[in-house]
């Protein structure tokens, strides 16, 4: 059984690209679809049995019409290959506002074949290509925000709250891990952060803090004799950008995102795992692989030039030169340091001249020597959510660490009462339930 699993596609981030003159469309877009059709034509072309996508199909919950249909197309051409699609609900892919559809009910809505929703916590027997069946436990985004809108819970400090949906989400997992068959393969899908991961550019497209659980809990070992431990066979996780493993007794993995999204990816390898579990093996020992298949994502680069000769302009030029291969249809940032008064020699159309066949070049930075200046770093200002945008405000004013502290505290609570009207309050779309419903996702 071969099962493809990739997560936080994020159609609709078009920083740093520009409109195609032929379609009138972003040409970041056409990255992004570019990413995910080499997902597709691999899973077509090489005997996958069931493609897993761990959550975020969108940039925004609203999705565009076109937008909408260039993913369907592609979820349309693994099922008309015969190929499941299980898809997990994540933090981007819920509604606004209470009633509101998610961006992926449209699929279990129409009835499509061969496509499976998951937005409660649950689990999920599914029937993949070739007749075999798997057991999928699905984790959908958990929101703490509503949590605190909740009269017990509003006033509960930060670190309670998450204590809270640690113990309501280590129960709920438990229920299902107890009732798994341990003679089907079995495997947890989920739009989380876990405790060992390492954050990418996703706390960039975050509003507040997200809720945060230990691995054991998604495994189904906390405290190393929890009932059903030993039952899941995978751990495929979404939210976290940036690829990585987590090797507990079942490993631990985030796919990462499928193409770069800002600088602070640069250098990054973007793509999706190929699990591959043998139904016939005893319980333990039916994981035989999971490897990385890469993507040609775009690329990002970062010309650093440090220029003392009194010719910043033919210093920059040189350093361009030399890195012809690594600017060609990249995304290009030029950082030049230089001794404080000479940034004026810097030749901005010269630059622009030498990086014509870049993609896209996203600015040209002077940083002169023994200035002290406030920079944000390797952030697109667009990209920021609301908190993210304050930490690093804060950052940048070097304020106080406990006074910090305080007033992202703040932030928080003002982000959940303005949001108060707007959140999800029904059990299904918050994952929080003490009777979770088994197959409830409909598809």
């Amino acid at each position: 059984m071969r099962i493809l699993h990739f997560a936080d596609l994020h159609i609709g981030v078009e920083n740093y690209g520009r409109v195609d003159p032929a379609t009138g469309l972003s040409t970041r877009l056409q990255d992004f679809l570019n990413a995910l059709d080499q997902l597709v034509e691999y899973a077509v072309s090489s005997d996958i049995d069931l493609v897993l996508f761990a959550g975020d199909a969108y940039k925004s919950r609203d999705p565009s019409q076109t937008q909408q249909r260039e993913f369907a197309q592609r979820i349309a051409r693994l099922t008309a290959a015969g190929v499941p699609v299980f898809l997990v609900v994540g933090n981007h892919d819920l509604p606004y506002a209470a009633g509101r559809a998610t961006a992926l009910d449209i699929y279990p809505t129409l009835g499509v074949p061969l496509v499976t929703v998951g937005k409660r916590i649950g689990t999920e027997m599914v029937r993949v290509r070739g007749g075999g069946l798997l057991q999928v436990v699905v984790v959908p985004w958990i929101n703490r925000s509503w949590l605190l809108t909740q009269e017990d819970f509003k006033n509960l400090p930060l670190d309670a709250i998450n204590q809270v949906m640690e113990e309501k989400l280590n129960g709920l997992l438990r229920l299902q891990f107890e009732a798994l068959d341990a003679k089907v393969p079995a495997v947890l899908a989920g739009h989380l952060a876990h405790t060992e991961a390492v954050p990418g550019s996703e706390r960039r497209m975050t509003v507040g803090a997200d809720p945060v659980f230990l691995p054991s809990t998604l495994t189904g070992s906390r405290g190393g004799t929890a009932a059903g431990a030993g039952a899941l066979d995978y751990c495929a996780l979404g939210h976290i950008h940036k690829m990585q493993v987590y090797q507990n007794r079942v490993p631990v993995v985030y796919s990462g995102s499928v193409q770069r999204i800002d600088f602070g990816e640069e250098g990054q390898d973007k793509g999706f795992y190929v699990i591959d579990i043998d139904p016939t093996r005893p319980l333990g020992d039916r994981l035989r692989s999971f490897d990385f298949h890469p993507v040609q994502a775009r690329t990002f680069t970062t010309i650093e030039v440090t220029s003392r000769s009194g010719n910043p302009t033919e210093d920059v030029l040189r350093a361009i030169q030399r890195r012809a291969s690594d600017v060609t249809e990249a995304i290009v940032r030029v950082r030049v340091r230089l001794p404080a008064g000479q940034e004026a020699l810097l030749d901005d159309a010269a630059v622009r001249r030498a990086l014509a066949p870049a993609h896209y070049l996203a600015g040209i930075l002077r940083e002169p020597e023994g200035s002290v200046r406030s920079r944000l770093g390797d952030v697109h200002i667009e990209s920021l959510a609301p908190l993210g945008a304050l930490e690093l405000y804060l950052r940048s004013k070097e304020t106080p660490d406990e006074r910090a502290r305080q007033l992202l505290d703040v932030g928080r609570q003002v982000i959940a009462e303005v949001n108060e009207g707007q959140l999800e309050t029904e059990v299904g779309a918050t994952g929080i339930s003490e009777q979770p419903a088994l197959g409830s996702g409909g598809g």
